[in-house]
């Protein structure tokens, strides 16, 4: 079967199922998206790779990383290879002095790691063709600069202290999304982005 690129996209809340998120994937070479739903823990491991937090001790999917490099294996891709009833399954496709080996992997676990890697990602067109979205225009994701304007409106009141003490209870709360916003929006402010 024909591989189809994907690139992740974004994390969404998840319109349909409550407490969950939408995992957002982007065909590389065409205007289709793969919608996965996840769970919150599954994408607060994903987003704070995304915004580039750095957490005080290393998550499952850092301390898979590091042993990783320490036993001298690497990701090479992975592959969301069956949708059975709804649920979307994946491979992890390990290699290790020139032997590479497939591992079964819940897809979120798999893009977790697949953006820790920075490794591909792809799917198979009969996914895409029964789960795959087509954009339409007037749907294009809004500019990072829109988005960025988002943030500003919502702390846009507050000072530098309160974005600090906002940002460390974000933290503290492992709320990382919210947290890589504030981040942002001080380093901005700070003339340091």
């Amino acid at each position: 079967m024909e591989k189809v690129e994907l690139r992740f996209l974004r994390i969404t809340y998840s319109h349909t199922h409550a407490g969950a998120y939408a995992l957002i994937l982007s065909e590389v070479h065409g205007d289709r998206r793969l919608p996965i739903i996840i769970g919150g823990v599954e994408a607060q491991a994903i987003a704070i790779q995304v915004e580039n937090i750095k957490p005080a001790r290393p998550l499952t999917h850092d301390l898979f990383k590091h042993v990783s490099d320490t036993l001298g294996f690497t990701l090479k891709e992975v592959i969301i290879n069956d949708l059975v009833e709804g649920i979307f399954h994946a491979k992890l496709v390990v290699e290790q002095n020139g032997l590479e080996v497939e591992i079964d992997a819940r897809s979120s676990d798999a893009i977790a790691l697949a953006l820790r890697f920075a490794c591909p990602i792809y799917t198979y067109e009969f996914i895409l063709g029964a789960a795959g979205l087509k954009v339409e225009e007037s749907e294009e994701e809004p500019t990072e600069a829109e988005q960025k304007g988002k943030v500003e409106k919502k702390s846009g009141a507050a000072t530098i202290e309160e974005l600090r003490s906002m940002l460390e209870e974000a933290l503290d709360n492992e709320d990382y999304e919210r947290a890589s916003k504030l981040r942002d929006e001080i380093k901005r402010r700070e003339g340091t982005n």
